[in-house]
C-alpha cells in the first residue's frame, strides 16, 4: 500500500509505547490522527497536546468524523487489543485497511537504510543509544523507540529521513515484517512462550529474521550466541570488544577495541554490563553509517538513559532509589549485578509486580532464584496485561518459591508503608505493568522523608 495515498490514520491502542511513536510519526508528516485507547496515560496526554482526538470507550460512534472513509484510512492496531472489540470488528467488517503496527513500521522504513535493533532484552536502551549517538554525528535519521528517551523526552525523533532506527520485537513476530540492513541481537533468552510454544521455536524465529537483513547489509551478535555475524563481547575475543574496563564515580571507562582500531579512555554512564554492552553495540552500529569514530566515542559519554531502565531518582550517600522496566528473570539478575557492582554493600529492598500470567508461570523458578539475591522482596499482584487469569497462578504461588526469608507479598497502595517499615539503603521497583506509575508518588514522599 502507498502512505501517501492516505490521510487518515486511525490506532486502536494508541497509548501503547510503540503505537505512540507512530501516532507522533504520522502526525509528524501532516496526516489527521485519532485512536482509541483503554485508559488515559502521560503517554496519551501528549498526544493529546498534540491534538490528535483520543477516546476511551470502544464505542464506534466515537469515532471521529472523516475517519470512516475506506479508501482515505489506515487502520493501525496492536496485538494486545482483543479479537472482540468492537471498533476493530467495524474496520475490519466494512474493508478498511487494518494492519498491526509491525507491519506498518515496516512500511514507513522500507524505503530507508533501516537499523533493526532485536533481542529479548536490551532493546530499547540500544536503540536509544544508536538515536543519541547518530543525532550527535550529525546522521539525518528518523527513530522509532520503544521507551521515553531521556536524551530527547520522547519515544520518536525525526532527524532526516535517510536513515531509520527501529526496534525489531519478538513478541508475536513482529520482526518478521521489518527489512533490515544493519541489525543486531542483543539476548536469545527464553521469553513470550504463550506466543511460541517453547525456547526452539523462538530461535528458529531469531534465525528467520536475521535472514530478512539486505543482501550487503550487517548483523551484530552478542558474543556466545549461536547466530553468525560480526560479535560483541567484554574481555573476550569479539571483533569489537571493551578492555581494561574499571569503575570510577559510578561510570565505566574503558578501551574499545574495533576490527581495526582500538579507541583509549572512552567513558559510559549507564551501571551494568548489560547496558555496556548495548553501548558497545549501538557504537558499532552507528559506525556502518559513516560517522566519525571519534565524536561516537564522545557521545557514548553523554547519554542520559531511558526512562525506566536503571533510572536513579534519587542518588544521596544514605539512600537510592532505581527504577527499573525489568519483568523477565535474567533482567533481574542484570539490575542486582548492577546495584552491587555500583553500591556495593548496601542493604537492598526490591519491589516487583510480576507482568503476565503465563510468564510468570514459565519462569517461576527462575524468578524465584533472581528475587532472593535482593535483601529482601516485596511483591505485588500479576499485572494481567492482555491476559485473563490462570488458575494457581498468582504471586502468592511465586512468593512461596522464594527462599530468601525477607520476603512479602503487599498491595500496591501499601508501597509506602513496606518502604518506611524496611528502611532500606537501596530502594529498587521493577516490573513492566501500571508500576511505573506509582514512581512519582513514591519519589515525592521519599523527598519528604530525606
Amino acid at each position: 500500500m502507498n502512505l501517501n495515498n492516505i490521510h487518515n490514520v486511525y490506532f486502536i491502542g494508541i497509548g501503547g509505547i510503540g503505537m505512540s511513536a507512530l501516532a507522533r510519526y504520522f502526525k509528524f508528516v501532516g496526516k489527521n490522527v485519532a485512536g482509541y485507547d483503554k485508559t488515559e496515560t502521560p503517554l496519551t496526554k501528549v498526544l493529546g497536546d498534540l491534538h490528535i482526538d483520543i477516546h476511551y470507550d470502544d464505542n464506534i460512534d466515537l469515532i471521529p468524523q472523516g475517519f470512516d472513509k475506506v479508501d482515505d484510512t489506515l487502520v493501525v492496531y496492536t496485538p494486545a487489543v482483543p479479537n472482540s472489540h468492537s471498533e476493530y470488528q467495524y474496520f475490519l467488517s466494512n474493508d478498511f485497511e487494518v494492519k498491526k503496527r509491525s507491519e506498518v513500521l515496516g512500511l514507513i522504513t522500507k524505503d530507508t537504510f533501516c537499523f533493526a535493533v532485536a533481542g529479548t532484552h536490551g532493546k530499547t536502551t540500544t536503540s536509544s543509544i544508536l538515536a543519541h549517538l547518530l543525532k550527535e554525528a550529525g546522521t539525518p535519521f528518523t527513530a522509532f523507540l520503544g521507551g521515553i528517551s531521556e536524551d530527547f523526552n520522547s519515544n520518536f525523533l525525526f532527524e532526516g529521513a535517510d536513515y531509520s532506527v527501529v526496534e525489531a520485537d519478538e513478541f508475536d513476530r513482529s520482526f518478521l515484517r521489518l527489512f533490515p540492513d544493519v541489525a543486531c541481537v542483543t539476548s536469545m533468552d527464553a521469553d513470550h512462550l504463550d506466543i511460541y510454544g517453547d525456547h526452539d521455536a523462538l530461535k528458529k524465529s531469531f534465525q528467520e529474521f536475521v535472514e530478512r537483513i539486505a543482501p550487503d547489509g550487517k548483523l551484530f551478535v552478542r558474543n556466545g550466541l549461536p547466530l553468525k555475524g560480526i560479535t560483541y563481547g567484554i574481555e573476550d575475543d569479539s571483533d569489537y570488544c571493551i578492555r581494561n574496563l574499571k569503575i570510577q564515580h559510578g561510570a565505566y571507562i574503558f578501551d574499545l577495541h574495533t576490527p581495526d582500531a582500538t579507541l583509549s579512555g572512552v567513558k559510559f554512564n549507564k551501571p551494568g554490563k548489560h547496558n555496556l554492552l548495548n553501548g558497545l553495540v549501538a557504537f558499532a552500529m552507528a559506525e556502518q553509517a559513516g560517522s566519525p569514530r571519534h565524536r561516537l566515542a564522545g557521545a557514548l559519554e553523554t547519554f542520559k538513559g531511558v526512562q525506566r531502565r536503571f533510572s536513579y531518582h534519587i542518588k544521596e550517600d544514605n539512600f537510592i532509589f532505581i527504577d527499573d522496566y525489568a519483568h523477565h528473570p535474567a533482567e533481574i539478575s542484570a539490575v542486582y549485578d548492577a546495584i552491587g557492582e555500583m553500591h556495593p554493600g548496601k542493604r537492598v529492598l526490591a519491589i516487583f509486580q510480576p507482568h503476565l500470567f503465563s510468564r510468570t508461570k514459565d519462569f517461576a523458578d527462575e524468578f524465584a532464584k533472581s528475587l532472593s539475591k535482593f535483601d529482601s522482596v516485596a511483591l505485588l499482584d500479576i499485572y494481567p496485561a492482555r491476559e485473563e487469569p490462570i488458575e494457581g497462578i498468582t504471586s502468592q504461588w511465586l512468593l512461596d518459591k522464594i527462599e530468601n526469608q525477607n520476603k512479602t507479598l503487599i498491595d500496591k497502595s501499601k508501597i509506602m508503608d513496606e518502604i518506611k517499615k524496611q528502611n532500606p539503603e537501596v530502594l529498587v521497583t521493577m516490573g513492566a505493568g501500571d508500576i511505573g506509575l506509582e514512581i512519582s508518588k513514591i519519589k515525592k514522599e521519599l523527598d519528604h522523608a530525606h
